[in-house]
């Protein structure tokens, strides 16, 4: 891994705003920054010195002055972002100001191949300053001060993935229903919402706290783990390890499809896809059995208004995202709490790489600022 120069506060805090910023002019950049323009002109000299910033053409203002433009430059870096999905693997490549430069997609067993695919295609002399890693679990320190998945839910595929990568880059795991939640806030259905919840209804299960617009982690980064709920909680049944997970999830709802399934609506669905085509057509069976689900959900919904109070729930997931659920999980909801507003996920299946890159760009400007910067 290439380290990052030592720089001046003055020129750290002028990246940084100038990686949010994208482009921006001396003034702009002091203005940003809060910082004197002379200051700002020199912590620009100091990054252009050490070919992290770069002049970009210029701009005219209203007076018909012109002034020089600037944009990060090729010592600034790449980071790198990892979806390790239950069946895809998606892989972004972004700049440190979050220009896209790279993405690639494949089988998950296949991740180690994926990621290289996306490696081979940043630009050559970008330094790679950071990868995060999105798992379907929670996190746990290794021996050595790294962190690996703590389950063998994604732990044999993230061991796996890591060989493709560049020796001494930083690497850092997030659950991917946290980074999709981010993906929301940013970019999808709670922009302008700095509380929110986001539940994830697909294979497994799962919710995205934010709180103050940042994700509420808890004490062993498992905050959200849904799957983990006593169910069933009734009298003469014990509950079971994941089982409401295992109840709510994909795979048992095709199985409660094949049984409630009629005849007269055709050839049974095989996929949660099609079972959610069909009921769009007004098929009686898939209408029935959308139905049950949206009321299991709302019933989730309610446990999570109760303890959360988010004032918003975005529903995503393969099954979750569906509008058609809307309706029964609002009156679920309503039936059961107090009122919350509920919407559709628009980030769709790319929410976890979008806010996995979000993260990796928030680091990657870190691991240039925060190093043993010096006074001015």
């Amino acid at each position: 891994m290439v380290k990052a120069p030592r720089l001046t506060e003055s020129a750290s805090a002028v990246f940084a705003v100038l990686a949010g910023a994208g482009r921006a002019t001396r003034p702009q950049l002091a203005s940003l920054a809060g910082l004197s323009k002379p200051t700002v002109s020199s912590a620009v000299a100091e990054l252009e010195g050490a070919r992290l910033a770069a002049h970009s053409g210029t701009a005219s203002s209203g007076t018909g002055r012109t002034a020089a433009v600037y944009r990060l430059g090729p010592a600034a870096g790449a980071v790198l972002a990892v979806d390790l999905g239950p069946a895809l693997t998606r892989v972004r490549g972004c700049g440190l100001d979050g220009t896209l430069l790279a993405q690639a997609t494949g089988a998950r067993e296949e991740a180690a191949d994926v990621v290289r695919e996306a490696l081979g295609a940043l630009p050559a002399d970008a330094p790679l300053r950071t990868v995060v890693v999105a798992v379907g679990d929670v996190t746990a320190p290794r021996k050595d001060g790294g962190m690996r998945p703590a389950t063998a839910k994604a732990g044999p595929v993230f061991d796996a993935m890591t060989v493709a990568l560049p020796p001494g880059v930083p690497v850092h795991l997030e659950n991917n229903v946290n980074c999709a939640a981010l993906a929301e806030l940013h970019e999808g259905a709670a922009r302008g919402h700095h509380t929110f919840g986001y539940l994830r209804i697909g294979v497994g299960i799962g919710l995205g706290i934010v709180v103050g617009g940042r994700v509420l982690r808890g004490a062993n980064g498992a905050a959200g783990e849904l799957a983990r709920l006593p169910y069933p909680w009734d009298d003469g049944r014990e509950p079971r390890h994941e089982a409401l997970e295992e109840y709510i999830g994909a795979r048992s709802l095709l199985r409660r499809t094949a049984k409630a399934w009629q005849d007269d609506d055709g050839p049974c669905p095989r996929t949660a896809e099609r079972l959610f085509a069909l009921a769009g057509q007004g098929r009686a069976s898939a209408l029935a059995v959308v139905g049950r689900h949206a009321a299991d959900v709302g019933r989730l919904a309610a446990a999570v208004t109760a303890v959360l109070d988010p004032g918003l729930i975005v529903l995503g997931g393969s099954t979750g995202a569906d509008p058609q659920l809307l309706p029964g999980v609002r009156a679920e909801l309503g039936r059961l709490s107090w009122p919350t507003e509920v919407v559709s996920s628009t980030v769709g299946d790319l929410g976890t790489v979008v806010g996995a890159a979000r993260l990796a760009v928030a680091r990657g400007v870190q691991n240039v600022t925060e190093p043993a910067r010096t006074k001015d």
